[in-house]
């Protein structure tokens, strides 16, 4: 028997209490018309962090498997500080170009260079995964520097204006990662295309190869 928690990233919102009191309720309910209840679970990735009350025979979480956690920065928990994200996504470098100042990029020029500068195409794009809001907003880190994604983003495609940096065909990069080694994290990424983390990972199409390591 189970249920689910509309407000489990507040661990103190009146609603918890209020649907733990009607779990018990239900459960006990049931139990006395002559139902064998053998697992009762209700906590979350949030509830599993924060509220030990609701553990029960099980929890289940879900984000936090992924070493990310649900919830706000401004909710305590000693718990979710040593989560650490278990996702990087990566695009390589596939064509280097020198623009001119001015110079449109992508669909309908939704960018347009501010100087003489190189641009980057990496192979990624909606058809992977990436949200197409991502366009002139997210984050990403290549050669050890952060850029933004320049442009629109295309099926197979995003740009990344990288000045006078230096960056070569077979470059990697980032869009997020666990954040250690200064890339951005998915919230980051998330943030920027408005929207959360949990979209971000469950969009990530068939198309993108996945690598497991030290598995």
């Amino acid at each position: 028997m189970w249920s689910h928690l509309a407000f489990a990233d507040d661990p103190h919102h009146p609603t918890i209490d209020a649907q733990r009191n009607a779990f018990i309720a239900a459960v006990e309910q049931a139990t006395s018309v002559g139902l064998d209840i053998r697992i009762r679970h209700l906590a979350n990735s949030a509830a599993t962090l924060t509220r030990p009350d609701l553990h029960f025979d099980l929890v289940r979480p879900g984000l936090a498997i992924y070493g990310i956690s649900p919830l706000p920065t401004d909710v305590p928990s000693d718990a979710a500080a040593r989560l650490r994200a278990a996702m990087t996504l990566k695009a390589p470098v596939v064509t280097v170009k020198n623009l001119p100042s001015g110079h449109g990029v992508g669909y309908a020029h939704a960018y347009h260079t501010q100087a003489d500068t190189t641009m980057a195409l990496l192979a990624a794009g909606y058809a992977e995964g990436i949200p197409r809001s991502a366009a002139n907003s997210a984050p990403l880190q290549l050669n050890g520097t952060r850029f933004t994604l320049a442009g629109r983003i295309s099926m197979d495609q995003i740009s990344v204006d990288v000045g006078s940096h230096s960056v070569s065909v077979g470059d990697v990069a980032t869009l997020f990662g666990p954040g250690a080694e200064g890339e951005p994290t998915i919230d980051e990424f998330a943030a920027a295309c408005g929207t959360i983390s949990y979209e971000i990972m469950t969009r990530l199409g068939a198309r993108t190869k996945r690598i497991y390591v030290n598995s």
